[in-house]
């Protein structure tokens, strides 16, 4: 738990534990494999999975808003080569302003 916090607050220096946490407990057995505990801001199917599972369905989201704040958030972490899926979700949350609702 405590480096998915760290990674976040490369970002945002004031995370909120909570959200992070409920976040990894959501995410669960995607966090068990590598490649399935990191983003792909370069796949359009990857982006569209996170859109559409994240952004629409759990934060409850129009897709619009949803692909935007994504791409906001793939431009911030634009120099990180390894995007942690803790973190890019996260970002989205808070870009989406819906961090108090996870």
């Amino acid at each position: 738990m405590t480096d998915y916090l760290a990674d976040v607050k490369k970002y945002d220096a004031a995370a909120d534990a909570e959200a992070v946490n409920k976040i990894v407990k959501h995410l669960g057995i995607a966090l068990r494999n590598r490649d399935s505990s990191l983003v792909s801001a370069t796949d359009e199917k990857e982006m569209a999975r996170v859109r559409d599972s994240w952004c629409v369905k759990k934060l409850g989201v129009d897709a619009a808003k949803g692909e935007a704040a994504c791409a906001a958030v793939a431009k911030a972490m634009h120099a990180d080569r390894t995007k942690e899926r803790v973190t890019f979700y996260y970002l989205v949350a808070k870009e989406l302003g819906k961090l108090g609702s996870l």
